[in-house]
């Protein structure tokens, strides 16, 4: 969403839990090969986007922007992406290449201190906490269309992609569909001609 902002044409390369060699130094995704620069982790990258294309649509809004994005970064992958995580594990699991399924399940389960199915056994009732904790998302879409204002920033790519990896990944619905972050998600699917809608994906 970042490089479909900033107006930049990607070449995405398919990579795999186990396939560590592919992305070394890094030991994790995404990781972002621009000219001779290898770029790892989302804010870095996001960060040298910024800087690299300043000519380009900006990402954050000005240099306030990107300091409260910093928060919109942190307040996703602690609370909305891990909160995610534990509605989905199984889902998660089950759409693995088998050679992956132990690294998976071995990393999960220590990071989790249960079985995977155990974490998720009771996704029902922690559903309405998780939806709970969206309020204050959801108080700033009363009074604007997005959490960058009128049009997305990447304080909304970074929430947006949590609710992306988990649509890719499992047909449990988050989110009701009255729900204004519902429909906020709904917008950003259909942004840049629907490119996150064009991947595959359940129903939400």
């Amino acid at each position: 969403m970042a490089l479909a902002h900033k107006g930049l044409d990607v070449e995405t390369i398919p990579w795999r839990f186990t396939e560590k060699d592919r992305i070394a130094p890094a030991t994790t995704v995404p990781v972002l090969v621009d000219g001779d620069k290898r770029i790892a982790d989302s804010w870095a990258i996001v960060n040298y986007l910024e800087d690299r294309y300043p000519d380009r649509p900006s990402l954050f809004g000005g240099a306030a922007g990107r300091a409260l994005t910093r928060f919109y970064v942190d307040w996703a992958n602690v609370m909305v992406a891990s909160s995610i995580a534990r509605l989905v594990l199984v889902d998660i699991f089950d759409h693995l290449a088998p050679r992956d399924r132990d690294y998976f399940r071995r990393t999960r389960e220590q990071r989790f201190g249960m079985t995977l199915e155990a974490a998720m056994a009771d996704r029902d009732r922690r559903l309405p906490a998780f939806r709970d904790s969206l309020n204050p998302m959801r108080l700033v879409l009363k009074h604007q269309k997005f959490l960058g204002g009128d049009e997305p920033l990447q304080a909304d790519y970074t929430v947006f992609g949590c609710f992306q990896w988990a649509r890719c990944i499992s047909a449990f619905r988050l989110l009701e569909e009255s729900d204004p972050v519902a429909a906020w998600r709904e917008t950003l699917l259909d942004r840049f001609e629907g490119l996150a809608r064009k991947a595959p994906g359940y129903p939400v």
